[in-house]
């Protein structure tokens, strides 16, 4: 474990070096949060009591999630995964006597958690600061709050996983383009980070939260901003960590597969 942990803490050091980066993608996240709100606040105005969300909860559900974008979405995957697997280097990865799957799947959540760390702060603050019912709000106590911490790492867990099967499946591709473009938007749209789940329609949303990626941003924003409680609470906590399991699983038995036959490309 101490090599998996130093993976971690070496890209974690070099994921806050990219300062520049990080502040151009504020002005992109403060854009959209707001004009977010505003759209549905259009929508609570015409008719308040079809609203699945409170309106305070809804701003919070989309600051969280433009403060954690690069934690909690697929669109946080490391690309340099796909450039070592398409240029031939994967061949230096694969001779490190240490186990693949384990190596990748430490630097990538700490890429995930680096980059959210230079991003979420400044937003939350700023936020913080926006008058209701438009910016974000406390949790409503201290357990809701310690169990958004719980779900956010489960569902850390959860799309890491997934970044790790996609970049498994790469190992059988040409490019990585099609594979990661098709991730991304399946992924984006059942978790949640388009339309929060709870404006689904109560059939499909039933269906939905039984999938993996609903495991993702859909419950931890939901239980920071209220929305989620009590027995329904517990059972997507549950969830998320079976799902996590089994992508895990699922991941590993992938990348065992794939490296029997592993051809290399470039180099």
């Amino acid at each position: 474990m101490r090599k998996y942990l130093a993976f971690f803490i070496t890209r974690f050091n070099m994921g806050l070096q990219y300062r520049v980066a990080a502040l151009a993608g504020l002005a992109c996240q403060f854009f959209w949060g707001a004009m977010a709100i505003l759209a549905f606040k259009a929508f609570y105005d015409t008719d308040p009591a079809s609203f699945p969300m409170t309106l305070p909860a809804m701003s919070s559900y989309i600051w969280l999630q433009q403060a954690l974008l690069t934690l909690l979405t697929m669109g946080g995957i490391d690309n340099e995964f796909f450039n070592v697997i398409e240029n031939g280097n994967v061949a230096y990865e694969l001779c490190r006597p240490v186990d693949v799957y384990a190596m990748w799947y430490s630097r990538s959540a700490a890429t995930r958690v680096s980059n959210a760390l230079l991003r979420c702060i400044p937003v939350l603050i700023v936020a913080a600061l926006i008058p209701a019912p438009y910016g974000l709000m406390a949790p409503p106590d201290l357990l809701t709050f310690l169990t958004f911490l719980l779900s956010l790492l489960l569902a850390l867990a959860v799309i890491n996983s997934m970044g790790m099967i996609v970049y498994m499946i790469t190992f059988h591709t040409i490019t990585p383009r099609g594979v990661r473009l098709i991730a991304v938007n399946i992924c984006d749209f059942f978790s949640g980070d388009i339309i929060p789940l709870p404006f689904f329609p109560a059939g499909f949303k039933d269906f939905v939260e039984l999938l993996p990626f609903s495991a993702t941003a859909n419950v931890p924003l939901r239980i920071y901003s209220g929305d989620l409680h009590g027995p329904e609470m517990v059972k997507l906590l549950l969830l998320q960590a079976f799902w996590a399991v089994v992508l895990i699983a699922v991941g590993k038995v992938i990348e065992q597969r794939e490296l029997r036959r592993v051809t290399i490309q470039g180099g």
